[in-house]
């Protein structure tokens, strides 16, 4: 029996490759030479599409491909996959949630302590000799600091346990007060910033979150605020935060993600007050494998006609 054909739209850690392979006729979107020939040949045969958060899966591509059943999603995020066209072309869509949520709430204070206490500037400065003719200028102490965490789901969650650790207040915004939240509930972002020294975005992405931290909301955050993003670029009014700190509205940020990565604004690269990661908050060997095993998990579930593991649509 023929194997499914799984279109892979980007590519995974090799220790998921070799299993996809075993199961699947796996197609490699991400090594065609020529994209539109490949997928010409590949669409009409597909039965699931494996993509990541960040490429996701448009209505154009999910309508070229006539058999599609399933779309599983290396990541949480989903807002790239168009799921109202494969909601009504019957497509199953899966993500990982779950597997990421501890190490992108770790990896959220690690920004923030990176920025508050100047490590990679530390590290610099140690490694270029300047030690030997001053200290490092003091960074700012996080205790006794109010935190306000912008979503309250599983990851904004997470990042609020760990504030009780740091001797930091805590406040939080999303749809509705949380039952069983040792923390002030804001409104609003805008509110919820005004009320914060450190502003953590932990939304979703997608259009009802798009822009939700703007001028208004990096206003209210203030000269001396610190704008922190481990959720998505799309979340943030990108001008409006290049603009506030060009401006000393705030005072710094530190962000994980941006718009049109990795190609990011080279704006951004100006600012000393600015921390820069490439997208790494869940990137740990334990995290990506089992992420990648979720996806083939789901897969798997599927082909065998049992319930998904994880199913978005």
């Amino acid at each position: 029996m023929a194997k499914p054909v799984v279109l892979m739209v980007g590519a995974y850690p090799e220790w998921d490759m070799a299993p996809l392979e075993a199961a699947y006729d796996v197609r490699k979107l991400w090594l065609a030479a020529d994209k539109e020939a490949f997928l010409a040949a590949t669409t009409p045969q597909a039965r699931a599409i494996a993509t990541r958060g960040e490429l996701g899966a448009s209505a154009a591509l999910i309508d070229r491909c006539p058999k599609l059943e399933i779309i599983a999603c290396y990541g949480v995020g989903v807002d790239a996959i168009d799921l109202k066209r494969a909601k009504e072309r019957g497509v199953r869509v899966t993500n990982t949630p779950d597997v990421l949520t501890e190490d992108v709430a770790d990896f959220a204070f690690a920004l923030i302590l990176g920025h508050l206490r100047k490590v990679v500037a530390g590290d610099a400065h140690v490694r270029s000799g300047a030690w030997r003719s001053g200290n490092l200028p003091l960074g700012v102490s996080l205790s006794g600091k109010t935190l306000g965490v912008l979503g309250l789901g599983r990851i904004g969650r997470a990042i609020a346990r760990r504030a009780q650790g740091f001797g930091v207040k805590l406040a939080y915004c999303d749809v509705a007060p949380a039952a069983g939240v040792d923390a002030a509930y804001c409104a609003d972002p805008v509110s919820l910033a005004r009320a914060s020294d450190i502003l953590v975005a932990a939304v979703s992405g997608g259009e009802a979150t798009r822009g939700m931290v703007n001028a208004a909301v990096l206003d209210a955050l203030g000269p001396s605020g610190l704008f922190v993003n481990v959720s998505r670029g799309s979340v943030v009014d990108e001008a409006a935060l290049i603009d506030a700190l060009a401006r000393g509205r705030i005072g710094g940020a530190a962000l994980d993600v941006f718009l049109n990565e990795p190609a990011i604004d080279p704006r951004l690269l100006a600012f000393d007050n600015v921390l820069l990661e490439p997208h790494q908050s869940s990137g740990t060997v334990e995290t990506r494998k089992a992420m990648g095993k979720l996806v083939r998990d789901n897969l798997e579930a599927h082909f065998a006609g049992r319930p998904l593991v994880t199913p978005v649509v």
